[in-house]
């Protein structure tokens, strides 16, 4: 199967990013800056990611204003930026090419032979961060686009000499359609993002599209709604692998032993034949099968199993992913996991129960307000799987809250739960009730992982 190549317009030397510090931009950023093009941005707020790309020599602008965007050839924006954006109004007059952020990971997909694009509603930064460790240790030089960072590679991407290319890909209002995966790793599908899709059916369409874009489709057999959405692909010379937790799959685990602590092993069959012996160091059985799926995945891209196996071994997870942070001043344990949607919630929480803590608190801050209005009940259900609860304001990110919800709709429904207004309210909370032997969870895709810091060093 041919697929077409998107090339940036010829000329073009100088790209500026408006919202460059977002962690769907860095990536793209740090592979156009090996590619040799000049690099400027802008953001409002500082952070680690603009402190990375100021370390390459990248010139990050705070605040934005029409003029960063002068001597640029072609302007990168994130979907994010609201239309009221004074660089974004600057680039419309100017003329220039306006790319937004899905057009650019697009038409780098196009440039690779084998471009691998991990999707689905669950376990996408995970399992693309550990395919990544795997080749990357192996010497099979990827490029890659991670939503998370990935401490072997120092970023959220990078860029490889070969035609080997693994990108997260998002469903979120279809940028995923915008990209050419050679091979297509569908995870899971679940209701989210029900204010673009509507409803479950919807989503299933697109991963259907998704999967037609590929020549072999690796998917969860033990997901139906994958399984319908991937039958609809069937055809066209297409080769499909699946991979879950029965016999019944190409690749699953089997011997699966809990040693204490984050020490999981299983053996890593396919077709009822044993490949390797797999070690994780990262919490929760749903990561069982997120390490299935990226030692599969690997392996269509030339690892060997016993590579897969090595660059597993070495995987601590991906930044915001169960990421411990440091102690409290009484003992407690702070880490910061990205769980926003309630099945990732449940996943995280159940998994931070099984490990040795007196108390698990779930710190988080809820995000977008269809989410939490269409999603209440799941997430009462979830979260009430912690000990002690404590949510923030409701972010909002690109909506206006038409549906009146608050964090107090949600926090009244789980017992115990305390609604605080700020971060540091938060982390004033915290720090005065958690003991030593508690683990604090911050959760959420916003802006929470700044309660998170503030925590262990809050006076």
């Amino acid at each position: 199967m041919n697929k077409p190549v998107e090339s940036i317009p010829e000329g073009v030397r100088h790209i500026h990013c408006i919202g460059i510090g977002g962690s769907g931009m860095f990536p793209l950023v740090q592979i156009l800056h090996g590619r040799g093009y000049t690099i400027t941005g802008s953001d409002n707020n500082e952070s680690d990611i603009v402190e990375l790309e100021r370390a390459m020599g990248i010139q990050v602008m705070m605040g934005q204003r029409a003029e960063n965007i002068r001597g640029a050839d072609l302007i990168l924006y994130s979907a994010a930026i609201m239309e009221t954006n004074p660089e974004l109004i600057a680039a419309r007059e100017s003329g220039l090419p306006l790319w937004e952020r899905a057009r650019m990971l697009g038409a780098v997909s196009s440039w690779y032979g084998d471009a691998l694009g991990v999707c689905g509603t669950h376990g996408k930064t995970t399992t693309t961060a550990m395919i990544v460790q795997i080749l990357y240790a192996a010497g099979l030089d990827p490029s890659a686009v991670i939503g998370g960072k990935l401490r072997a590679i120092g970023g959220y991407g990078r860029t490889g000499q070969t035609e080997r290319f693994v990108y997260e890909a998002c469903e979120f209002r279809d940028t995923f359609l915008s990209t050419h995966p050679d091979i297509a790793l569908i995870l899971n599908i679940d209701n989210d993002h029900m204010e673009y899709f509507h409803t479950v059916e919807n989503a299933m369409k697109s991963y259907t599209r998704f999967a037609r874009k590929a020549r072999t489709v690796l998917y969860n057999g033990s997901d139906d709604r994958t399984c319908r959405a991937v039958a609809e692909a069937a055809g066209e010379g297409r080769t499909f692998f699946s991979f879950g937790w029965e016999d019944t799959n190409d690749y699953y685990p089997a011997a699966i032993r809990h040693l204490g602590g984050l020490d999981r092993r299983f053996t890593l069959m396919h077709r009822g034949r044993p490949l390797t012996e797999i070690r994780l160091q990262v919490p929760g059985d749903h990561n069982i099968l997120n390490a299935t799926a990226a030692a599969a995945g690997a392996m269509l891209l030339g690892a060997t199993p016993e590579q897969a196996a090595e660059g597993l071994a070495a995987f601590t997870g991906a930044g915001r992913r169960f990421e411990v942070l440091g102690k409290t001043h009484t003992g407690a344990t702070v880490a910061d996991d990205y769980a926003h949607h309630p099945a990732e919630l449940r996943a995280t929480l159940t998994a931070a129960k099984e490990l040795d803590f007196k108390r698990v608190w779930a710190v988080f801050q809820p995000f977008t307000f269809s989410r939490t209005y269409l999603l209440l009940e799941d997430f009462v259900s979830a979260l009430s799987i912690a000990d002690r609860v404590v949510l923030s304001p409701i972010m909002g990110s690109r909506e206006v809250n038409t549906y009146h919800i608050r964090s107090e709709d949600l926090g009244e429904k789980i017992p115990g739960c305390v609604c605080l207004p700020s971060f540091e309210a938060m982390a004033d909370y915290v720090n005065a009730h958690a003991e030593a032997g508690d683990l604090i969870l911050t959760l959420g895709c916003g802006d929470v992982y700044k309660c998170a810091r503030m925590i262990p060093h809050h006076e």
